[in-house]
């Protein structure tokens, strides 16, 4: 099978997805690093992106992130992400290597859904499991109910492995800016709802998860589900350090857990990040908090008034080398001992961004694997 930039088909058309992970205290001569990321966003009319702020994380110099500590809580991580096609998201690069800030930017390969077909047939590269990554606005309503709500609730039945809704802070819809205001409606403000599926299943659900949307935009990405709900189906694949023409590959583990439950009486996604703090190379990871979403088969859930302990998803992201990955699966794998949805896909180009990064770092590495 391919790396996953094969022939898309008629209705899915190839494009990238553009990840900057920051902190949100960071600034450039402009002002904040993420209004200045989005404004290149705005300019170049991206089709979706989002703003996320992140409840924990660390980078490269391992300094803690927090939201339960104010003295820590000043500088949440976040992360930004813009999904479009490839030249459009290519011509938006050296604008975003240009800023003077420090961070990870990531570039992956994927396949963009803009209709609402009645069937599609997904590339055997996706037979597997497939990440969608549905985006919409807050508000969009469904049957007098939140979109996001009735896709969750679709998805569920379906049997689909688990989904997350992310709430965005800033973004844009169509190209157009939406952000976060005191005393607004913030309706347009954009979210996006991860969801992992066998190949299979996801070509059946996609047709009706679009026919929700007012305009849809989906995106698709190649998984491999290593874990669920304790049950070990497989290690990350094993990648080389570079690909045939010496270009760094790297992999992403997205752990999708729930702010209840608990490893050693701490919520799961906090015991990760402290822990995964002690292994000197790793790069970094982002934890963040959903609004709404499921994994396995508890029903779709968020917060409820009045509710004395918080009850939602929550997304823990790690990029880093193959070989760090390796070392992240171990802990991964114990901390998950009972609970939570654990997958690896591939990424095929990262910079470190920064006065001792390489802004102009992000090629696309190639690499087959089964």
């Amino acid at each position: 099978m391919s790396d996953g930039h094969g022939a898309a088909g008629p209705l899915l058309t190839d494009g990238l997805k553009l990840t900057a992970y920051f902190g949100e205290r960071q600034r450039t001569s402009e002002g904040f690093l993420a209004d200045a990321i989005v404004g290149r966003f705005t300019e170049q009319q991206v089709a979706a992106s989002v703003v996320l702020r992140g409840v924990e994380g660390f980078g490269v110099k391992h300094r803690l992130r927090t939201d339960q500590l104010l003295s820590l809580s000043e500088d949440p991580p976040m992360a930004a992400a813009a999904v479009d096609t490839t030249p459009r998201i290519e011509k938006l690069l050296p604008a975003i290597g240009a800023l003077e800030h420090r961070g990870l930017v990531t570039l992956e390969r994927s396949r963009l859904l803009r209709s609402a077909p009645a069937t599609i047939e997904l590339p055997e590269d996706l037979h597997e499991a497939a990440k969608a990554t549905i985006y919409l606005g807050r508000h969009e309503r469904c049957s007098r109910r939140p979109t996001f709500v009735e896709v969750c609730e679709l998805l569920h039945r379906r049997g689909a492995a688990g989904a997350t809704v992310l709430l965005g802070v800033d973004g844009t819809v169509a190209g157009l800016r939406e952000r976060a205001r005191f005393f607004s409606g913030n309706a347009n403000v954009p979210l996006m709802v991860h969801t992992i599926a066998p190949g299979p299943l996801m070509a059946e659900v996609l047709p009706e998860v679009a026919a929700l949307l007012r305009e849809p935009m989906i995106t698709l990405e190649r998984v491999r589900v290593c874990k669920r709900d304790g049950t070990l189906f497989d290690r990350p694949h094993p990648l080389p350090a570079t690909d045939a023409h010496g270009l760094p590959l790297w992999q992403k583990l997205m752990i999708y857990t729930d702010e209840s439950a608990r490893h050693q009486g701490m919520p799961i996604h906090r015991a990760l990040i402290r822990r995964l703090r002690q292994i000197s190379p790793a790069r970094g990871a982002t934890a963040l908090r959903g609004i709404w979403g499921f994994h396995g088969d508890d029903r779709p859930h968020g917060d409820k008034l009045f509710a004395l302990g918080r009850h939602v998803p929550v997304t823990t992201v790690v990029i880093d080398t193959p070989g760090n990955i390796a070392a992240v699966f171990d802990v991964v794998d114990e901390l998950t001992a009972e609970h939570g949805l654990v997958t690896s896909e591939m990424v095929p180009a990262l910079a470190a961004l920064g006065p001792d990064g390489d802004p102009h770092g992000l090629h696309l590495a190639r690499h087959r694997y089964p």
